[in-house]
């Protein structure tokens, strides 16, 4: 039985960290325990009953009395930045997930169940597909646009930061590049906004809503193109629901339909090109390692 024991960042990392242990349990028919689970865990109803995967920390009752969640989530940063209980799992034979995303033995034969066990929940579902059939009304294609804000401002210095006018210019291009299709864009973005800003472009987004970020991700899932920022986010998206995906890579990027590609793991788009590399020696240049810390500066000492 496998056991995963880390809990890396927000909810795609986690998903990314999970997919390779269930696909081989899948396949081999085996059974796994995720010790610590993202906080969005109930809006994945397959995942959370699955009937091989089990959650030993995950009790309804008392997450939701009193400070439950807040006491899971400080138990979980404790737990997971601990010397001692890493030796403590390294003994146990227990792993981290985030070292397994390069395990891609099952994950195309069981893709059908992967995508089972990791749909949201019918509320969820049922939402996105309601947006999505009234932008097909007018539109031939429906293009996801991952504006990712927030923490984004300063992860590798502003690296993968990009302005609103910008993301206007980066739909404007699009759109030529589909000049004989009505396209459609589709917005999922942690920063609330006026959509008017994207002037000369079909738009719609969701308003403020419980499971959000879920609620966009699904979404982003059903569109026929993605375009977005590095991310974890949008490449979960592209995989899950199989749509051809554009990083964005610079500011003045222009697009072809061959840019866009479906992601086939947490490392690589299916034409080989490696999801990690194209931006890790950009951001080596600025000073940051692939995690996104800060590099001491090289030492000036002569031999």
């Amino acid at each position: 039985m496998r056991v995963i024991c880390d809990a890396p960042g927000q909810t795609c990392n986690r998903l990314w960290t999970y997919v390779a242990s269930v696909a081989q349990c899948v396949a081999e028919n085996k059974k796994m325990v995720i010790i610590f689970y993202d906080w969005t865990i109930e809006d994945f109803p397959n995942l959370l009953h699955c009937p091989f995967i089990y959650f030993p920390l995950y009790h309804k009752w008392y997450l939701e009395r009193g400070n439950g969640w807040n006491n899971y989530k400080g138990l979980t940063w404790k737990v997971t930045h601990n010397k001692t209980w890493d030796r403590v799992f390294s003994m146990l034979g227990f792993k981290k997930g985030w070292l397994t995303m390069d395990d891609t033995r099952y994950l195309e034969q069981t893709k059908k169940e992967l995508q089972h066990i990791f749909r949201p929940r019918k509320e969820i579902t049922d939402k996105a597909e309601h947006m999505m059939s009234a932008i097909r009304k007018d539109a031939d294609m429906v293009v996801g646009v991952h504006i990712r804000h927030g923490d984004y401002k300063t992860f590798f210095g502003g690296r993968f930061y990009y302005s609103l006018e910008e993301f206007h210019q980066f739909m404007l291009r699009i759109q030529h590049c589909y000049a004989g299709r009505r396209v459609a864009f589709f917005i999922s973005s942690n920063e609330a906004f006026d959509l008017q800003v994207f002037e000369g472009c079909k738009c719609f987004r969701f308003g403020k809503e419980p499971s959000g970020d879920i609620l966009d991700l699904h979404t982003l899932s059903l569109c026929d193109r993605i375009v977005g920022p590095w991310s974890t986010y949008s490449r979960w998206a592209s995989f899950i629901g199989e749509v051809p995906l554009c990083c964005l890579k610079e500011r003045s990027q222009a697009f072809t339909d061959d840019d866009f590609v479906r992601v086939a793991d947490f490392y690589h788009f299916w034409n080989g090109e490696s999801t990690v590399d194209y931006w890790l020696e950009d951001v080596e240049s600025l000073g940051y390692d692939r995690w996104g810390n800060k590099m001491s500066p090289p030492s000036s000492k002569s031999c």
